[in-house]
């Protein structure tokens, strides 16, 4: 069962950077059609903030869940 469980979470890492990736490749596609919504018009910087940190973030933490999966599954593990 463990082994089964970091490969999981070696597999959620991954997804979890590219959903991170899909957000940094989205965000020019979809802030000019926010920015004209009349209410997130003047808070557009914000919002382009806010997602953008969404997307380091997602890296991030796929980053460390890969980090901690390679480092689990050494040979001295058994």
């Amino acid at each position: 069962m463990p082994k089964n469980r970091s490969v999981f979470q070696m597999v959620w890492g991954v997804l979890l950077i590219m959903a991170g990736i899909g957000v940094f490749i989205r965000i020019p596609q979809v802030m000019p059609r926010i920015e004209t919504i009349e209410y997130f018009a003047s808070a557009a910087i914000f919002v382009r903030f806010c997602f953008y940190l969404m997307g380091i973030l997602l890296m991030g933490g796929g980053a460390k869940k890969i980090y901690g999966y390679c480092h689990q599954s050494g040979p001295d593990d058994e």
